[in-house]
């Protein structure tokens, strides 16, 4: 992936990664550089279908929509956008499916087998917070999707935390950010200073 930057933003159900996308994507605009954001699933007929269908669609069948996703999302999206040198940030990527296909009731080993030829992010941050706080947001929520209903706070940070060591093991680069402390903007600061260390 040569020309530009491709970041993904994991991290729990709750922890604030949309917010985070965000408002990460304008201060990098605000000094000049030309990002381009999306998410997974992807805004596509396919990614909508898997978004609209999670409650129906289950285990080794919404592993493998939500797969052949990613690799039309890389190739029709994501890879262009870095062929034009631009900053691509990605709210989600392999490492929500190396979390949420588990909580669907298949092995790490499995999922990964289905995104063994996903390129690595160049940097993917890891969001974090305390399984209290992350309960109390998703409470707020008018609704849940089965896998937030299927999951649990607590099971979902315990999950990142394997994913991370397990794409650490194969060369990932990757960064937590502590968010218990931080307010949104300070979030982002974290995410700044983590991409100078990552480009010096």
């Amino acid at each position: 992936m040569t020309g530009g930057l491709f970041i993904a933003v994991e991290g729990p159900n709750g922890v604030g990664k949309t917010t985070a996308v965000a408002r990460f994507a304008d201060r990098l605009r605000s000094t000049g550089r030309a990002v381009h954001m999306t998410t997974e699933p992807s805004d596509t007929p396919l990614g909508r279908l898997i978004r609209t269908s999670e409650g129906a669609l289950t285990g080794r069948a919404l592993a493998l929509a939500v797969a052949a996703d990613r690799y039309a999302h890389l190739e029709a999206e994501i890879l262009p956008a870095l062929a034009a040198g631009k900053v691509v940030i990605s709210d989600r990527y392999v490492q929500s499916s190396l979390v949420l296909q588990r909580l669907d009731g298949l092995p790490l080993r499995e999922i990964w087998h289905y995104n063994a030829h996903v390129p690595p992010a160049s940097l993917s941050f890891y969001l974090h917070h305390t399984p209290e706080v992350l309960w109390q947001r998703l409470e707020q929520r008018a609704k849940r999707s089965r896998l937030e209903r299927a999951g649990s706070p607590r099971r979902e940070l315990d999950l990142y935390e394997d994913a991370f060591s397990f794409l650490a093991a194969r060369g990932w680069r990757q960064a937590r950010i502590d968010c218990r402390v931080l307010t949104p903007d300070g979030v982002v600061a974290q995410l700044l200073q983590h991409l100078k260390q990552f480009e010096t």
